[in-house]
């Protein structure tokens, strides 16, 4: 039987402030990049394992996050990884050269990887299936909000007090959620302990395939991907040990991971559809503050209120969807939201360097909006027909995929950006020829424009300023190739919608059919 309503608020808000403390922490480091790299004596390729460390050793542990919450109990796990979390935090703040915050950082992700799958089954536990879209929504809301928060709000600490003060930070929060959770969760809301074997050879592979994927994604465009000898060897070895984990688990009685859950149809099309949805929202938002700050010369600070507009679209949507979901197929709905959000990455792919700040954040905020409705309604969606005992697992897989996805997004739409990139500035500079009339005018003319202006410019001078107009202008035109397919990586949702079976129980205990 569901808790009591005030208890049933308490606790979504106790895994809440769990959630928002391991996905901020994600995106509040990013920022600081620079000041730690200055305080470790390291060079750029070395400062980026901070965070690739991190992200590795949480996409490993996702997905064994159903196995070892029924192992020990989703409560107990829960607090001990939010302890954990803090801790190692503040070792991370405390960090006295890089290789000791690359091993905390390590601990960090290991630690912090439980709280997301575990607070959404938490609350999928906690709130009768009438409840559930509104109890994702407010949860969601500070899921998509961390991302867009954490770069500003980690600027500011490191210019206002210390890099180290984005680790410290995490403290009073940490103390707070594990103090709540103590105090509200009961294990009687989790599925029941199981002392099972551990899978060691489903551990193993889990770990070498994950890892070595993730290595990979985060790492290959330094290496210039399959052009270096590592990343041949690191993907090869992932694949066979993705494939042989698949083949293991599917076989042996007491997998680590229940991938047979994936033959729900509807569960396995919500897995599909967030890995998409990921693509896109990570993949954008490594984008966005790019676009802005190099291009069209926008501060960090002016980033971050540029983001903001999205960020309010996005909780605003999610509350709609909270009233919309008992009268509306939430089906619908979604499908909705993916025409919102391609309408927005549509719209982004028409930018260029003359653009107001309404005229840049309307289309992001349309995006927003999309994005809004689909996050809550795929999660609860997906995850509804799915029974009681398995939803810790459940969660686990949709969690995986949410991440990879991501990685993905944020691999490909980079890399796509720098080859687009490379590509129009060797079409645009086929046209930079003096013998070109409108190349040769625009060249006359920039001397004349500069005197006007109180400034003397010889013709290296004006030649080099017009090929930084001709960069900027490439550059541009790849934003817009890559926003565009971002948007086309949307459609894959809404074909996914129609074959997505109905499934919004109104009242009773999460059906267990498949």
């Amino acid at each position: 039987m569901p808790p009591p309503a005030p208890k049933k608020w308490l606790i979504a808000t106790s895994v809440m402030l769990g959630t928002i403390l391991e996905v901020l922490d994600t995106s509040i480091v990013n920022v600081s990049l620079p000041h730690m790299q200055g305080a470790f004596s390291a060079s750029i390729d070395e400062i980026t394992w901070v965070l690739t460390s991190y992200l590795i050793a949480n996409g490993i542990v996702i997905p064994m996050t159903g196995w070892l919450s029924s192992r020990y109990g989703r409560k107990r796990y829960f607090v001990a990884s939010i302890g954990a979390f803090t801790v190692f935090s503040m070792l991370c703040g405390a960090a006295q050269n890089l290789r000791m915050m690359v091993v905390f950082r390590i601990l960090q992700g290991l630690a912090g990887a439980a709280m997301l799958p575990s607070s959404q089954a938490i609350l999928m536990e906690t709130f009768p299936p009438a409840e559930q879209p509104t109890a994702m929504a407010i949860w969601g809301v500070g899921l998509m909000l961390a991302p867009v928060v954490g770069p500003t709000l980690g600027g500011w600490i490191t210019d206002t007090y210390s890099w180290r003060w984005c680790f410290y930070i995490n403290l009073p929060f940490g103390l707070l959620a594990a103090v709540m959770c103590l105090r509200y969760l009961h294990e009687a809301s989790a599925a029941p302990r199981t002392r099972t074997r551990p899978d060691w050879v489903g551990m193993t592979l889990l770990v070498v395939g994950i890892g070595a994927a993730q290595l990979v994604l985060d790492r290959g465009e330094r290496a210039d991907w399959f052009d270096a000898d590592w990343v041949w060897a690191l993907t090869a070895t992932a694949a066979v040990a993705l494939v042989a984990f698949v083949a293991w688990e599917l076989h042996t009685p007491q997998p680590v991971v229940q991938l047979r859950l994936l033959r729900n149809r509807g569960f396995a099309l919500g897995c599909t559809m967030i890995s998409f949805l990921a693509f896109i929202l990570f993949g954008s938002l490594a984008l966005w503050p790019l676009y802005l700050q190099n291009l069209m010369g926008y501060s960090a600070a002016q980033s971050g209120w540029a983001s903001a507009p999205r960020g309010v679209a996005t909780g605003t949507a999610m509350f709609l969807v909270g009233r919309l979901v008992r009268r509306v197929d939430p089906r619908l709905l979604i499908a909705f939201g993916v025409v919102l959000l391609v309408i927005g990455q549509f719209g982004m792919s028409r930018f260029n360097l003359q653009l107001g700040w309404w005229q840049i954040v309307g289309p992001s905020v349309i995006q927003g909006a999309g994005l809004g409705f689909i996050f809550t309604l795929l999660s609860t969606t997906s995850l509804a027909r799915i029974p009681r005992e398995q939803l810790g697992n459940a969660t686990s897989i949709y969690n995986l995929m949410r991440n990879m996805g991501a990685s993905f997004g944020i691999a490909i739409l980079g890399t796509l950006l720098v080859r687009r990139e490379q590509f129009h500035q060797a079409v645009l500079s086929t046209w930079s020829s003096p013998f070109y009339g409108p190349f040769a005018r625009a060249l006359d003319a920039i001397p004349g424009g500069a005197a006007a202006r109180g400034r003397l410019l010889d013709l290296p001078q004006s030649a080099a300023l017009l090929y930084g107009q001709l960069r900027a202008q490439a550059t541009m035109l790849a934003f817009t190739d890559t926003f565009l397919v971002a948007g086309f990586v949307a459609l894959g949702i809404l074909v996914g919608i129609a074959f997505m079976p109905y499934a919004r129980p109104a009242t009773g205990d999460l059906p267990a059919s498949h």
